[in-house]
């Protein structure tokens, strides 16, 4: 009998996937557990539209993460921290901070958890900041640290 699952299944197949299964296989457990449903017209047509559906979202966030990617790597974020007389921070600069201020300066969204930084940041400068948006799709931000007054 061919099913559609409907959630991953140890050593039948993944969610979304069409196997074959034996019938009491899939009217004693898969279905009853609602593990899967059978492969009906129906039921594959929904699939396919599901499918595509999924795929289109994916294509319009990738989209959208380039473009957001062009924006963030035209910008320059300026962030004012107070420093000791040799340009040594009292404190860091956090992904935090850095994710407000894109906000504040840029009115862009950023969660704080896709900035990475190498190292943290301990002192006034220009410095490189890689912004995960999506997947692959990395984003250099030019960040300059100056000295509040």
């Amino acid at each position: 009998m061919k099913v559609i699952l409907l959630q991953n299944v140890k050593g039948s197949g993944k969610k979304s996937d069409i196997v074959n299964v034996s019938d009491g296989y899939a009217l004693n457990y898969l279905f009853p557990k609602k593990l899967a449903i059978e492969a009906t017209k129906n039921a594959l047509s929904e699939l396919n539209a599901k499918n595509n559906a999924d795929e289109y979202k994916k294509e319009q966030l990738i989209k959208e993460s380039k473009d957001l990617a062009k924006k963030l790597e035209n910008a320059k974020i300026v962030i004012r921290a107070k420093s000791g007389d040799n340009g040594k921070l009292f404190g860091t600069v956090t992904a935090k901070e850095i994710s407000n201020e894109i906000s504040r300066q840029l009115s862009l969204s950023i969660d704080k958890k896709k900035i990475v930084l190498d190292e943290p940041i301990k002192s006034l400068g220009i410095k490189i900041v890689n912004v995960k948006l999506y997947g692959t799709i990395t984003a250099k931000l030019n960040l300059e640290i100056i000295n509040e007054d």
